[in-house]
């Protein structure tokens, strides 16, 4: 039996699961908006340290965003199916895979924490505050991937409260620590690191107890099998690639930024920090899309997959017009949160002009991005992340070219010009989305794509 778009039933079950992912979602981000408002009232070098060390780790974590992404899709099909304990299974796989992953890549980034730094081109003093931010971050790493494994190992199996109530301790931690170990103890940025990471671990701890509750009941192994898990990698391989590109756009705006000076910097990072957070807010759609397609897709159902998508585009540009509008109404408030420097807050003020206009794009790419994600699109999906890099680059090597001129005009304009720069590239995501959804290649049915 299929679903209407407007079938009682099936919006009831999309509220279940977006409304808890939705508030786990914005929790997250707001470990950096706590940083940013914590360190930002340390000193603008401070604070674009903090833009500089925040966008290498959140890249260092988030290219393996296939471990909650992937592996969402991948347990949802096998519920679908009909197979609990296979789609457990699957999870465990991934979540050791993210053990090992995770620390390589801890010491790669603690090791090359200022050669990684100095590649944004800021100023000294900047520099010297992000190495010492990113060093001590990194040992977090390990916890931010196992937590993504099993965050989406909960998420296939159609539980997004579980990981609400971690992201929710989490911050609430994050706060805590941070205000004591900076202020209190007085230890700076590097305070604001430590407490992160502690947070990060107990979120990680929390959410595998639960993972490792439900296995148990399942009659799942928890032994790491290395053929499994190096299935479970290269399985993840597309989304890798896809969220490679991804992270470079983001990467290369952040350079161009830099190149601004500490000033556009520091404004960048906060703007920045905002549209994660809004990001997050609608993602609770692409959240519930990748669980509600996944086991649609694995059950054969083609049509409830596609009512649900309906449904769920029209709420996220709904949403996204909402949240712009909220935006545009404290655009020239909430730089005050953050900086006590004039010339940063009229430049974040300008950019997040910018921000809140773009929602409702935002809102439509997130939550095709989350359908696409769901029915194992990955090879698609790292096809055309990989043009749009392609097409935002010589966009934003204008910006960096003129930025002399763009500063002539103040730091505002020129902040401001970036952001446009980067809705363009939402555009042109949208753009091939749109051209994907539109079509019936990626309504691949089955317990496995």
């Amino acid at each position: 039996m299929t679903s209407s778009p407007r079938d009682p039933a099936q919006r009831g079950e999309i509220l279940r699961l977006a409304v808890p992912a939705f508030l786990a979602l914005v929790a997250e981000p707001l470990f950096l908006l706590a940083d940013s408002a914590i360190i930002g009232h340390l000193g603008t070098a401070q604070l674009a340290g903090l833009g500089v060390a925040s966008a290498t780790l959140i890249t260092a974590a988030n290219v393996f965003v296939f471990l909650a992404y992937g592996t969402t899709s991948i347990v949802a099909r096998q519920i679908g199916a009909g197979s609990e304990r296979g789609a457990l299974e699957a999870g465990i796989d991934g979540t050791w895979l993210a053990v090992g992953l995770g620390t390589l890549t801890s010491v790669g980034v603690a090791v090359a924490a200022e050669p990684l730094c100095r590649v944004f081109g800021a100023s000294p003093d900047a520099i010297g505050y992000a190495a010492t931010y990113l060093r001590i971050s990194a040992l977090g790493i390990p916890a931010m991937l196992v937590a993504l494994a099993a965050t989406g190992v909960l998420r296939g199996l159609q539980d997004t409260r579980t990981p609400l109530v971690a992201s929710v301790a989490g911050f609430s931690a994050n706060i805590v620590l941070n205000l004591l170990f900076v202020y209190g103890f007085g230890w700076g940025i590097a305070g604001s690191a430590w407490g992160t990471v502690i947070a990060q671990t107990a979120m990680a701890t929390g959410l595998v107890t639960v993972m490792v509750r439900h296995a148990s009941r399942a009659g799942a192994t928890l032994h790491a099998h290395p053929g499994r898990v190096l299935r479970a990698g290269l399985t993840g391989i597309p989304l890798l690639v896809r969220t490679l590109a991804l992270r470079a756009i983001i990467l290369l705006t952040t350079w161009v930024a830099a190149g601004l000076g500490d000033v556009p910097l520091a404004s960048h990072q906060v703007a920045t920090t905002i549209w994660t957070f809004l990001a997050f807010a609608l993602d609770a759609l692409a959240i519930a899309a990748q669980a509600i397609t996944g086991r649609a897709l694995g059950a054969g159902d083609v049509a409830a997959a596609r009512s649900a998508t309906t449904t769920m585009l029209r709420w996220g540009v709904w949403g996204g017009v909402g949240l712009g509008v909220v935006v545009l109404a404290v655009h020239s408030l909430l730089p005050l949160l953050f900086t006590t420097d004039p010339a940063v807050q009229a430049a974040l003020s300008a950019a997040l002009v910018v921000v809140a206009l773009g929602q409702p794009l935002a809102g439509y790419v997130f939550v095709v991005d989350g359908v696409l994600i769901g029915a194992g699109d990955g090879l698609w999906m790292a096809k055309a992340m990989a043009a749009t890099l392609v097409l935002y680059l010589p966009l934003a090597l204008w910006v960096h070219a003129a930025g002399d001129g763009l500063l002539a005009d103040g730091a505002p304009h020129a902040v401001a010009v970036l952001w446009v720069v980067f809705t363009a590239f939402m555009a042109i995501r949208a753009a091939f989305f749109w051209w994907r959804i539109r079509g019936d290649a990626w309504a691949v049915t089955g317990a496995a794509r």
